[in-house]
């Protein structure tokens, strides 16, 4: 889809919204989200946008264009967005339309590229960074509560397991982990080359469900229980993440991979059978079976906060300083090119990625 845009004789483009800027896109990452927004399973597209629809979330390259128009020291909530000139070189999220070369975007949802980061590692950070922040969030580890003492959190238990922790929100879950000073940290994997990549992110300990019990082997690990897990799995392990949470424990729910076809291009009548079945399986976490075993199931998906300008913007901060102090790295990149978009996808539907893939436009 294309939009004619009109540059006056200085080369400003005075319809740009002033909260806003022309972004000249240079590489996007494709995450699993953007198959099922393919498939038309991916609620938030299906409700803000609809068919047809282009899809992706993280985009980088450079300001093509900003506003022209006078605008005022704060957005609408108060907060002092970022400033921007022609030519920055910038990283970020839009809610979809990231497969695309030229994006109008909002400056809050943008940051200046780090130093010592290229535009395709970049492109490979911010939905991943952003939902493993929030999703620890959540669990209680606030940065703030961590820079104050860091890795004395005055839980007695700071065990932490991480499902598919070679992935693309894994890989960056496991090094702020370890920045928060949380442990022991567990990763789990499904294949046995994706091992040195979880222990190299820094875990303290990795299972290989292709060769080893995860849950046997989890007790093992921890007898009583894991303070926090993180899902995206689905049905696959959410009744037994749940189940083997320690008292107070937290399960954070962010996705649902193994609820939905695996290695498949397109989907058919057998598939949708399929789905149908999973979902009769998933689990019902009882409130008062809860409020007995103090225990927590908290789910999000970030393509909804399109209203929560300061809290995304104060995670982007957050994210943006720890790279800028080497404390956070971006995980290991796959690199393809927008004629090959289709293989990007193949690899990220067949469970064999490790860490991002990037599309270079």
């Amino acid at each position: 889809f294309t939009t004619e845009i009109s540059y006056d004789d200085n080369g400003d483009c005075p319809d740009i919204p002033t909260d806003c800027v022309i972004l000249n896109n240079q590489c996007f990452s494709v995450n699993y989200a953007d198959c099922t927004i393919r498939w038309g399973l991916y609620e938030s597209a299906k409700r803000f946008v609809g068919w047809p629809i282009v899809p992706g979330f993280d985009v980088a390259g450079t300001i093509e264009a900003v506003s022209c128009r006078p605008s005022g020291e704060d957005d609408d909530y108060g907060v002092s967005p970022p400033k921007f000139q022609k030519g920055d070189c910038v990283f970020g999220c839009t809610l979809f339309g990231a497969y695309s070369n030229r994006i109008l975007v909002p400056v809050n949802q943008l940051r200046k590229i780090p130093k010592g980061i290229s535009t395709e590692q970049a492109a490979g950070l911010p939905a991943v960074s952003l939902t493993a922040l929030y999703a620890l969030s959540l669990a209680g580890y606030l940065p703030q509560t961590v820079t104050m003492n860091q890795g004395g959190h005055s839980y007695s238990n700071n065990s932490i397991l991480i499902h598919s922790a070679a992935g693309g929100v894994g890989s960056i879950l496991v090094q702020m982990s370890k920045i928060l000073g949380l442990g022991p940290i567990v990763g789990v994997v499904g294949n046995t080359s994706k091992v040195e990549s979880a222990k190299q992110l820094g875990c303290d300990f990795v299972i290989d469900k292709s060769r080893q019990d995860l849950w046997k082997k989890a007790i093992e690990i921890m007898p009583d229980g894991y303070k926090t897990i993180m899902d995206a799995n689905g049905v696959s392990t959410l009744q037994q993440s749940y189940d083997h949470l320690a008292a107070t424990g937290r399960l954070i729910v962010f996705g649902f991979h193994s609820n939905l076809p695996l290695g498949t291009d397109s989907l058919n009548p057998l598939e949708w059978i399929k789905m149908a079945n999973k979902m009769k399986k998933m689990p019902a976490f009882d409130p008062m079976h809860l409020t007995v075993a103090n225990k927590a199931v908290l789910g999000f998906n970030l393509s909804f906060f399109a209203n929560e300008e300061r809290l995304v913007g104060e995670l982007f901060d957050h994210i943006c300083s720890w790279l800028e102090d080497g404390l956070l790295t971006c995980p290991s990149i796959a690199t393809f090119h927008m004629e090959d978009i289709g293989d990007a996808h193949r690899l990220i539907q067949s469970g064999s990625s490790v860490g991002k893939i990037v599309v270079k436009c």
